[in-house]
C-alpha cells in the first residue's frame, strides 16, 4: 500500500520540502508521496484528524503550527519537549510522535566544516530557532556558548536552560572579536534598509558566520560577513539536514544530503561549492 507524507503550514506554496522528499523517495525506490497542505491555524485540529483518518505515515510542520500541534500529539521526543515545538511527526505503532529536527539539522550543517567544539560561539537570538540550536549545540558537545538578544531577559532565560552565558547586544558588538563562530537565528535585517541584528564592524577575518535563512541564499548579514573576510554558512545545510533526519525517522534510510544541498542551492539560483 502506497504511503503518504506531507508538510503543513500557512503559507505553504513556497516550501521546498516536497521537492526534497519526493526526490529521496524516487532515489530509494520507495512507493510514497509527499504533499504540501495549506492549513490555516483555525483548522489545525480538524486537518490533523482528517490526515489521521486518511492514514498519513508522517508529516512535517512549518509556521505557524510548530507549537500549536504539541497538545494534539500522543507523545513527544525529548528535543520537542525541550523546545515545546514540533517540526516532524512520525507514526510509531498506532501513536503519532512529535520531534524537532531543526537544531540537530543546523549542528550537522556546522560540523561539516570541521569546527572546534571548544571554540567560542555567539548565538544571536532567543526565539524558537535559537532555542533548538542552543540545546543541539549542548548535545553535540559545544562547551562555550554565549547568547545575545534584543530582549536581554530572554537571552538570560535561554542561557539558564542550556548552561550557556548571556550578554547584551551592545556587549556582544564590543566583544565580537572574541568569538570564532557566530550563529544568526533572527529575521532581523531581511527587509530592505533594515539594520543588521548586530554590527559586524569588530568581527575578525576568518570567523565562521552562519545564518539559518536559506532563501535568499546570501542574506545581508552574510554579505557583510563576506566583506569582512569571514567564512559564511547559509541555511541550506540546516534545511536539508533537518529534512534528512525526518526522512530517516520515517524510512530508516539515510539519504544523500550532499547531492540534495547541491540541488537546493541550484534551485534557488546559486552556485554550489563543495566545502
Amino acid at each position: 500500500m502506497k504511503k503518504w507524507y506531507a508538510v503543513i503550514g500557512d503559507p505553504i506554496s513556497h516550501s521546498l520540502s516536497p521537492f526534497m522528499h519526493e526526490t529521496w523517495f524516487a532515489e530509494h525506490g520507495i512507493d510514497a508521496a509527499y504533499l504540501p497542505i495549506h492549513v490555516e491555524p483555525s483548522q489545525l485540529e480538524k486537518s490533523f484528524a482528517a490526515m489521521k483518518t486518511l492514514g498519513i505515515s508522517g508529516f512535517n510542520i512549518t509556521l505557524p503550527h510548530k507549537q500549536s500541534i504539541v497538545p494534539l500529539l500522543g507523545k513527544l521526543e525529548e528535543n520537542a519537549m525541550q523546545m515545546n515545538a514540533v517540526n516532524t511527526v512520525n507514526l510509531v505503532g498506532a501513536e503519532y510522535t512529535g520531534s524537532n529536527t531543526d537544531g540537530d539539522g543546523f549542528v550537522r550543517s556546522l560540523l561539516v566544516h570541521s569546527v572546534d567544539k571548544a571554540a567560542k560561539v555567539l548565538l544571536i537570538g532567543a526565539g524558537g530557532a535559537a532555542r533548538g540550536i542552543a540545546f543541539a549545540l549542548k548535545r553535540a558537545g559545544f562547551t562555550d556558548v554565549t547568547i545575545t538578544n534584543r530582549t536581554y531577559r530572554r537571552a538570560e532565560e535561554l542561557a539558564a536552560d542550556t548552561n550557556a552565558s548571556a550578554i547584551t547586544l551592545i556587549e556582544s558588538e564590543e566583544r565580537l572579536a572574541d568569538f570564532a563562530i557566530l550563529i544568526q537565528t533572527t529575521s532581523v535585517g531581511l527587509a530592505t534598509g533594515e539594520a543588521l541584528p548586530i554590527s559586524l564592524e569588530r568581527v575578525k577575518a576568518g570567523t565562521m558566520v552562519a545564518d539559518i535563512i536559506y532563501n535568499p541564499l546570501e542574506t545581508p548579514f552574510l554579505k557583510k560577513a563576506e566583506e569582512k573576510n569571514c567564512i559564511t554558512v547559509n541555511g541550506v545545510g540546516m534545511f536539508v539536514y533537518q529534512g534528512a533526519i525526518a526522512f530517516e525517522k520515517w524510512t530508516g534510510i539515510k539519504p544523500n544530503t550532499e547531492k540534495m544541498i547541491q540541488l537546493i542551492t541550484e534551485k534557488l539560483g546559486g552556485t554550489y561549492v563543495n566545502n
